[in-house]
């Protein structure tokens, strides 16, 4: 079964210096219909001006993916890490018994667009961690490249729940599959272009939930290229 969940559908705010869309149920954003899927907890996609970002604030027990799509974050936490996120790079925080850290745009002139993910972990309560990883743009040209596992094999960071994370940018007719064990279900996010995913066609910000399939089919639709973000959840 294949359900859409619409980009105008999400929750949205503007803070002037931060122009941000919730997935789910996050902040001022309250709704039941939507409080995440499977360990799958929140999707931001955030915009922040030059020279502004989240001051230091804390976490636990959450898994907590960074991608970013133009500019850089400059992060900084409680464990030591000072560190600059780019495009082509994922970054992972795995939150556990408490962390805190601040992300700003270091830029004077050029915005920052990114996507932040949080994602339930299997077992709470463990050491707080952190990972950044960078790579080759081609690694994801019209395949599906490995962001995060439980196993970080390939070049993938680790996270602490039974999930995988993928990106792949398609360019038009491009086509990807994706097998999924039969506990397992999916999450789609279409980032930009157009995509069908078995037929039913998302644009960007929207995204599918799918469950009770075994193959997902992928097609780019769109002359631009088109970048997709998969969940793979047990």
């Amino acid at each position: 079964m294949i359900q859409v969940r619409k980009s105008e559908e999400r929750g949205h705010a503007d803070h002037g210096w931060l122009n941000t869309y919730h997935t789910f149920s996050f902040a001022d954003y309250y709704d039941l219909a939507h409080m995440g899927f499977r360990s799958l907890r929140v999707i931001n996609e955030d915009r922040v001006t030059p020279g502004q970002g989240f001051g230091t604030h804390g976490h636990q027990n959450m898994e907590i993916l960074t991608y970013v799509l133009r500019g850089q974050i400059a992060h900084r936490d409680s464990m030591g890490n000072q560190e600059t996120l780019g495009p082509n790079e994922i970054q992972r925080m795995s939150a556990g018994t408490g962390i805190r850290h601040s992300e700003f745009n270091p830029s004077s002139s050029e915005p920052l667009h990114f996507f932040q993910v949080w994602i339930q972990p299997r077992a709470a309560g463990t050491q707080p961690s952190y990972e950044q990883l960078k790579f080759d743009p081609a690694e994801k040209q019209n395949r599906l490249k490995l962001l995060a596992s439980p196993d970080g094999e390939a070049g993938a960071v680790w996270i602490n729940q039974d999930a995988k994370v993928y990106v792949a940018e398609l360019s038009e007719g491009s086509q990807v599959t994706h097998s999924l064990d039969a506990k397992h279900g999916a999450w789609l996010h279409a980032v930009r272009g157009e995509v069908a995913v078995n037929g039913t066609v998302i644009r960007t910000g929207d995204a599918i939930a799918v469950t009770d399939l075994s193959v997902l089919s992928i097609t780019a639709l769109s002359k631009e290229p088109s970048e997709i973000l998969l969940f793979d959840l047990a």
